[in-house]
Formats: C-alpha cells, structure tokens, sequence
C-alpha cells in the first residue's frame, strides 16, 4: 500500500536539497516538494506542514536536525520571526552563490534561456545598515499588553515589536526609536521611514533605490553596456526621478524620460537643471501611452531604452510596441526574477532580440530578493 503525503498538522523529517528564490529550502517527502524558510542545502530539518497544496506543501521550522557546515549565528534577535530577512544564517559568499543559482534556474525554467550569459553577483558595498526606506507597523499585542510596533512576522499578518533592524540605515533605525517612545493608540498604522539621497531631488511617496551604496556600480554596468551598444539616443521608461538616465546623459546625444508620477517628473526636470543637463526632456505619462509615439521620432535603429518597471514587470502593450520598433538596445532593470523571464521570453522569442548579458547585483544582502540588469540587443547589427 502506497504512503500517503503528509496533511497540515503533521510534523516530518526532510532532508534540504535547494533553496528556491525567494529564500525557502526545498525537499522531498514521498515525492511531494516542501518548502521550509530559514534552512540550507544540506540539511536535515523536522518541521511542522502548515499549507498543503496538490503539487506541494510548505512548512514551518521546528529544528535542525542535522545543520550545514555554511550555518552561522544571526545576529538579530528577529531573525526567523520577522518576516524581511531570510538569509542571514549563512555567510555573504554563500549568499550570492545561492542567489545566482536561482537566477539561472529562473531564466531557464520561465524565460526559456538555457544558456543565458549571467555574470557573477556584484556584492553590495554595505550588507548591513544599508538600507535608506524601511515601512513598520503598529499592532496590539494582547498578552503584552501593548503595542508593538515592527514588521509583520513571515507567515503571518501579527506585528514582530523590533528595537532596530540590523539591515536598516542607523538613521532610519533612530527615526524608529522614536515613533517607539509615542506610538499611534490603534493598530494599523503605517510608517514609510526613509532618508533623502543627497544631491536629488525627491518627492517622498517617490521611488528611489533603497540601497545607495551599490547605485555607482549599478551605474557603471549600465554605462559600459550603453557604450558598447553605440546607441546615441537613451529613453528612459520608469525614469522616477531621472536617475539614471541623467547618470548616463553624457554617454549620448540626447536623453528622454517616461513616467507616471508628476511629481516625480518635476523632480527629475529639476535635478537635471541642477547639473547643466539641457539635452534632454522628460513626460509625464504611463510608459506604454507615451512610448509608441516617441520610439519612431527618436529612431530606433539608434536608440538605447531603460526599463526599470515595478515587481509586476513590463505593461504587455510596452512590450508589444518594443517588438514593433525594436530600439538597437534595452536595459532592463529588474528586482523580480519572475516577471523579468516573462518578459525576456516574449522580446527573445520574437527573434527581435539576443540576449547579450546578465549582471546580478545584490541590493538587498539577507533578503530573498535580487537586482540584476539584463542587456538585449537589436538582432539586424546593433553592435558597432
């Protein structure tokens, strides 16, 4: 008689083989996949199943049965219960190591490339106290008797009460302290603590890359591959504040940015009088609007354009217009590895586009996600 799969509730001894992106080990019992948080390739880990699911089920850590010889001690106290960190038991070059793996298993299982180039991570500069933007919640907490006021546990929607978080900015954590010494009276409350980038202008709903210490290396991929595309021309999709673009204005001719938010865009015609940039211009419009009539005025065969959309990937019209009126170039700019090789697939199967390169870089150390720039190129002679 055949053994069943194991139901919620039970509790099973499973042997890690992976972690999959995201940050959740993966093993195998009785041929169903199960996925346990804060584990690592290698060990042995009895936990406890808390979802069941056809084709999988997850589980919650109850002990590590067997440890691998790459586990470390976190040094924060809310490591396992915050639901933000997911990596920090194992050391930095372990990290990245995994982190690129995931990647390349991504781009060939959604975005059909099996060969994809992907170079090695770039580190971040800072991997902790890096981040400039943390968002933190009240919560009653009826057994203490009070409300804490943190992040949301990992599986769960109850607030972890956090003194300081070790990934966060030391200023952004004395901001907390103080919202700590007068909370809001109810639950709920949301507080968005950041620090301004020096030197830009910035509304504060406005985004910009929370981690300021990998942003020069970021730029200076971006700007040896703009350089090697021989693109004279650079559009800007997503351009937020114009960060980029205004970053790699002297490597062209001239330079458009395309984005929704106005204040953003105020910001960005701002910043680029602040430095003496007067070649170029910026539109106030969702990308895939704006696009399809400015792609032909700016000439395709010899223009360079930056996507740098939110986790949800490309508008499917941006997209499609991309296919119409291939630019010589595409930077895509991406913190979500999914909706990355959803678009990749579509631009590269179309026989538009190559992939020339990956280059993963780690702006968020500790956590389960990843930034990398993918470099497409027009098929018909975009190299020089």
């Amino acid at each position: 008689m055949k053994e069943s799969t194991p139901s919620v509730g039970d509790i099973i001894e499973i042997g890690i083989e992976d972690i999959a992106y995201g940050g959740e080990g993966v093993g195998r019992h009785r041929g169903l996949a199960v996925f346990v948080p804060f584990v690592a390739p290698g060990e042995t880990v009895r936990t406890e199943i808390t979802e069941r699911k056809p084709n999988h089920a997850r589980g919650r850590l109850l002990e590590v049965l067997a440890p691998s010889a790459d586990r470390i001690p976190s040094p924060c106290p809310h490591f396992t219960t915050c639901g933000g960190c997911r990596y920090q038991h194992l050391p930095y070059s372990r990290q990245l190591e995994i982190k690129h793996r995931q990647l390349v298993e991504t781009l060939r299982r959604i975005g059909g490339l099996a060969d994809a180039p992907v170079r090695p991570v770039i580190p971040s500069p800072l991997t902790w106290g890096y981040r400039n933007r943390i968002l933190v919640r009240t919560g009653w907490h009826k057994q203490a008797g009070r409300m804490h006021v943190g992040f949301l546990e990992h599986d769960s929607r109850r607030v972890v009460d956090v003194e300081s978080c070790p990934i966060a900015d030391p200023r952004i954590n004395r901001q907390l302290e103080e919202i700590r010494r007068q909370p809001a009276e109810k639950g709920g409350i949301k507080y968005n603590l950041r620090l301004m980038p020096e030197d830009w202008e910035l509304p504060e709903d406005s985004f910009f890359q929370i981690n300021e210490s990998i942003l020069p290396r970021m730029v200076e991929v971006m700007g040896e591959r703009l350089a090697d595309s021989g693109a004279g021309r650079l559009i800007d999709v997503y351009c937020g504040v114009g960060f980029f673009c205004l970053q790699l204005a002297h490597l062209v001719e001239r330079f458009l940015g395309i984005e929704i938010d106005r204040k953003a865009i105020r910001a960005a015609r701002a910043n680029a009088g602040k430095r003496g940039l007067r070649h170029g211009e910026f539109i106030a419009s969702p990308g895939e609007v704006a696009l399809p009539r400015i792609i032909a005025r700016f000439a395709p065969e010899h223009s360079a354009v930056i996507l740098d959309p939110p986790r949800k990937g490309c508008d499917a019209r941006l997209v499609e217009c991309l296919l119409r009126h291939p630019p010589r170039q595409i930077l895509y700019v991406s913190c979500h590895p999914a909706t990355l090789c959803r678009d990749l697939k579509v631009l590269c199967s179309s026989g538009r586009f190559v992939l020339d390169s990956v280059t993963p870089l780690d702006m968020f150390p500790h956590t389960g996600h990843l930034e990398s720039i993918s470099d497409l190129r027009r098929v018909d002679g975009s190299r020089h």
